[in-house]
């Protein structure tokens, strides 16, 4: 099954995120690996220290948790763009 799930709107400059909102509805549905999401307004495609900084705690919590983060993308509207081809050092150093 797939599905989505908004877990927070941020303002043009951040939003704040923390890993039991991101995990709430996976760990209800008893979910086994999901994918992270979230967009760049002003269009730029490069990851932010805090979207690194995000990720690396989301991967460590879904391994705690049973969860897997398979990737982060970011979204905007010069395209996408994976944290995890950009940066795969965070799967590695989980």
């Amino acid at each position: 099954m797939t599905s989505y799930n908004l877990v927070s709107k941020g303002s043009v400059s951040a939003s704040l995120v923390h890993p039991r909102e991101v995990f709430k509805a996976a760990l209800l549905a008893n979910t086994y690996a999901m994918i992270v999401a979230h967009n760049h307004p002003a269009g730029s495609k490069t990851a932010s220290k805090e979207d690194l900084e995000t990720t690396d705690q989301l991967i460590k919590a879904g391994k705690l948790l049973g969860v897997t983060v398979i990737d982060h993308i970011i979204v905007t509207v010069n395209g996408i763009s994976s944290i995890r081809e950009l940066h795969p050092e965070l799967w590695r150093n989980s």
